[in-house]
């Protein structure tokens, strides 16, 4: 059903001639000479330049005499990177993590084409390095990290102006587009201007991991201030220094901005990452029947939460059509935990039918506050149609614990995307042993990996070996004992191997992930 619903989505795209190019032309006219090349990482190949092209581009004595080939400087490179390994060895992860990132930076500074070709053939590698959980840390620290701009930045201040800042962008054609407000990136809060390391990273992943051209990404800062007192207190901090604009205010920014992006690049895929709630449902619902874009949190993830529990269902061994019956329990009433409770929700109605049941009442959301229920006060609009009734609940009650919840529950699945780390304790995993599965599966998506509900180790040591287990930040597979290995799938992004998302897969989406499939099949409509 669902590969049947992918392949018409993308058939549909086909139609219309909407296509990523991942294929980088051959030669091309440089319009560049001397030094401007070298200081270029497009154009720049370092000492790699043969003598004709030397002669031709202004480059004779700018360079030592001696042509060392691409694969050489690939090796030299790959040779620098054992070596800070080795160097580093004993540090704290904090440390290493970020001197990995910065060598990589310096040659992306450099060279796009020998660092593109490194991550592609070490993806296993770096993906961790320049996306979750490295990720992280590089926003926490952005401003200090600083030392050259990528990506463009729109602020509150260029209101009026963006439309003429949106020509600035030095490339022709764009086809995919990141964009973070920095209002909730990961499971770190507000992080202003910083957040731009989330866009930058998402798109080197997608251009190692899904072959889209990195000559035609764009990530995109959108700067309207911040509430993050020691943001606002701290010298080097890069963004605007001022509270964050709120209401109608907020909106006619982001509208701007929306128009520029698309009347100059027309059939480009916007991607709204890391948006607070309140704003990542708004803009969702404001745009997606006018613009081709999607939300990556509310969308993305349920696309391959949705993929995970599918799984799940047939690891049980189960048919799919048993997936109606399975109890979830979603800790984290954010834009990702609402949204991948959506999708499951809209997966149960077209497997059920239209039975008349309400799709719901297998669904068990918790927040900060415990379970939700209509009893709550001031309930969020997004999360309402997921409070539990009092005939519902027999034995439970508004704000209930995550523990009470799993004890009378029993549910198949335990999934957090709370930022919370460590809430599934060892309590609540010891209690995910009476399931009504004899297959729990317990998902710790939340990112980085010390915001992770529970870590691998812990999961397989208290919920017992014979569980499902994924998490949304990469954690080493599980040694049980005698042979034994406890498997890890990361679910957030839901690598098989980072950066391909396993609902992708099971889709036949060709690379393309779930949500950009859905933007595209709503707007080629």
């Amino acid at each position: 059903m669902w590969r049947n619903i992918a392949r018409s989505a993308a058939a549909s795209c086909l139609r219309r001639s909407r296509r990523f190019s991942t294929a980088i032309p051959g030669p091309c006219i440089v319009h560049k000479r001397g030094a401007d090349i070298l200081h270029d990482p497009w154009f720049n190949k370092d000492t790699g330049f043969p003598l004709t092209e030397r002669d031709r581009l202004g480059l004779r004595g700018l360079l030592p005499p001696r042509v060392i080939s691409f694969e050489h400087q690939y090796a030299r490179f790959m040779e620098s990177y054992r070596s800070l390994e080795k160097n580093t060895l004993g540090q704290p992860d904090s440390v290493v993590s970020l001197a990995k990132w910065r060598i990589l930076n310096r040659l992306h500074d450099r060279n796009e084409t020998l660092y593109y070709r490194v991550l592609i053939d070490n993806i296993k590698d770096f993906a961790p390095i320049i996306y979750t959980p490295t990720v992280g840390l590089v926003c926490q620290n952005y401003s200090g990290l600083f030392r050259r701009p990528r990506g463009m930045y729109f602020s509150a201040k260029d209101k009026g102006e963006m439309m003429s800042m949106i020509y600035n962008w030095p490339a022709h054609q764009v086809d995919m587009i990141v964009i973070t407000d920095g209002s909730r990136i990961l499971g770190l809060g507000d992080l202003g201007v910083q957040g731009i390391g989330i866009p930058i990273g998402k798109l080197d992943m997608y251009v190692a991991a899904a072959g889209i051209n990195p000559q035609r990404i764009l990530p995109i800062m959108l700067d309207v201030g911040t509430n993050n007192q020691r943001l606002l207190e701290d010298r080097l901090y890069l963004g605007l220094r001022q509270p964050r604009l709120e209401g109608e205010e907020y909106l006619s920014v982001v509208d701007e901005l929306m128009e520029a992006i698309f009347t100059r690049w027309p059939k480009a895929i916007v991607q709204f990452e890391d948006f607070q709630m309140k704003w990542a449902f708004e803009t969702l619902q404001r745009y997606r029947k006018k613009f081709c874009m999607f939300n990556d949190d509310i969308q993305g993830t349920a696309g391959v939460a949705l993929a995970g529990l599918l799984g799940t269902v047939r690891a049980q061994g189960r048919p799919l059509t048993d997936f109606v019956n399975q109890k979830i329990v979603v800790v984290g009433a954010g834009s990702a935990g609402i949204g991948v409770l959506n999708m499951a929700a809209q997966a149960v109605s077209r497997v059920a039918g239209n039975t008349g049941a309400s799709p719901n009442h297998q669904f068990y959301l918790l927040d900060k506050d415990g379970l939700i229920t209509k009893e709550r006060k001031n309930i969020d609009p997004a999360a309402a149609p997921f409070a539990k009734g009092p005939g519902e609940i027999e034995g439970l009650r508004e704000g209930a614990s995550l523990l009470e919840v799993v004890k009378k529950v029993k549910p198949h699945v335990l999934l957090g995307l709370s930022g919370v780390g460590g809430v599934f304790n060892e309590e609540v995993l010891k209690a995910m042993r009476e399931s009504d599965s004899t297959k729990p599966a317990i998902f710790a998506m939340s990112n980085p990996t010390m915001n992770a509900e529970c870590t691998a180790a812990d999961a397989f040591k208290h919920a017992g070996e014979n569980i499902v287990f994924a998490s949304g930040s990469p954690f080493a597979n599980v040694d049980l004992g005698n042979g034994k290995v406890g498997h890890v799938n990361q679910a957030n992004n839901m690598y098989l191997f980072p950066g391909i998302g396993l609902g992708t897969l099971l889709a036949g989406a060709h690379f393309i992930s779930d949500g950009m499939l859905q933007a595209a099949a709503e707007w080629y409509e």
